[in-house]
């Protein structure tokens, strides 16, 4: 069985996750090709994405013109399939807020899928994301080629334009992936039919755990958190500095490490010279790090630091938990159903009071309390997100849609 994976731009830093799911599949035997509309627009830093990037084909790369005839091709095969997706591409242009120059270029990106299915022999199409990637698919599977599948995350494919298209992709899928109760429930929400409820299924992200061994117990004196992930508004950075300062007079030695980048390090950099911590290194920007650097940074922590307004279920959070690490976030989305107060903090986005609680409690934490906590959470991760677990519910599936 031939399984194709599709998503808008592959690989990328802040996804390793997609790269662990389709290594777990291969360990299974299983053959993935693996298809992106384009690809990483800035330097990959870990050699495994640059490996990555290599086998990956990007339908982009071909030009609009090669696209055209792709679509011009299969049109020609098989006139009545293109006429399925154009309907579908009518629907999903009323419902949604996109223009009908991006619709014609999912339509010529769904050829050309369709055209490398055909080469590849590939039997079923799994996207990451509901939104464009979800789309390409399932014009794709109209136009002729193969059944598809896909990933849905939350919150924010549920916020922007083309969240109302939910219920048609749902419709035309073999089975949809929520990766939370409450991705789930989201999902639900927005099928067609009472029908379709049955196509989703929970398959939680997972961690391949032989990676991640428990850290050694915290030095008391350590005074270091670090926060990995992309720097946008969603993930709510910009509100460490200001936290940062209200406990420096009581943690001198307290420094936070943002490992990442993002449009909103400008931002973020303007609060650190607004509280007068440009002159040292309380908040320290490292940039993209490779994952083996990232596990070190968070294991050398006393603890991560993630507090976002808008996430589906952080796999950072997962990682630090993994490496017997507490954490520090926020009470959204799908993060309770990981995060209790046995293994971290749990606070109310762009809340500093309850931030700044947060990070005092960790401080003055003992490192025995948070080695407890870290132990803990390394439990409920071994329980709830061993890649293993995943790759088989998928696998399970993919082969009940090719069926």
């Amino acid at each position: 069985m031939n399984i194709g994976y599709f998503l808008n731009t592959y690989p990328v830093p802040s996804a390793t996750f997609i790269r662990r799911e389709i290594e777990a599949i291969e360990a299974r035997g299983q053959v993935v090709f693996r298809f992106a509309a384009r690809s990483f627009a800035n330097v990959l830093v870990d050699d495994r994405d640059i490996l990555e990037a290599s086998r990956t084909v990007y339908l982009l790369q071909r030009g609009k013109l090669e696209l055209l005839k792709a679509f011009c091709r299969v049109a020609f095969r098989n006139p009545r399939g293109v006429g399925r997706a154009l309907i579908a591409s009518l629907k999903l242009l009323r419902q949604g807020k996109t223009g009908i120059v991006r619709h014609a270029a999912y339509l010529m990106q769904a050829a050309a899928l369709l055209e490398e299915a055909r080469n590849a022999k590939i039997e079923h199409f799994h996207a990451h994301y509901g939104t464009n990637p979800a789309t390409v698919v399932m014009l794709s599977h109209l136009m002729g080629g193969p059944r598809y599948s896909f990933t849905a995350h939350g919150p924010d494919e549920f916020l922007n334009e083309t969240a109302a298209n939910f219920g048609l992709k749902i419709q035309n899928a073999s089975f949809a992936v929520a990766i939370s109760e409450y991705c789930r429930t989201l999902l639900a929400d927005r099928c067609l039919a009472p029908r379709d409820h049955g196509k989703i299924v929970i398959a939680r992200c997972g961690l391949n755990l032989d990676e991640f061994q428990a850290s050694q117990p915290t030095a008391p004196n350590n005074q270091t958190l670090v926060c990995v992930g992309r720097l946008c508004p969603q993930k709510g950075q910009v509100h460490i500095p200001a936290a940062v300062a209200a406990l420096k007079g009581e943690f001198p030695d307290l420094r936070v490490l943002l490992v990442g980048d993002g449009e909103s390090r400008h931002e973020i950099e303007v609060e650190v010279a607004r509280y007068g911590l440009d002159g040292g290194n309380s908040v320290v920007f490292l940039g993209w790090a490779a994952n083996a650097d990232v596990r070190r940074l968070i294991s050398e922590s006393r603890a991560l630091l993630l507090p976002s307004y808008h996430e589906g279920l952080p796999i950072v959070l997962m990682e630090a938990l993994a490496l017997a690490r507490p954490v520090i976030t926020t009470k959204i989305t799908a993060i309770p159903e990981l995060v209790d107060p046995s293994c971290g903090w749990l606070v109310s986005p762009g809340n500093h009071d309850e931030l700044v609680a947060a990070m005092r409690s960790a401080l003055l934490a003992s490192p025995e309390d948070l080695l407890k906590m870290g132990l803990a959470g390394q439990q409920r991760v071994a329980l709830m997100h061993d890649i293993r677990d995943l790759a088989e519910a998928l696998h399970r599936n993919f082969e009940a849609a090719v069926r």
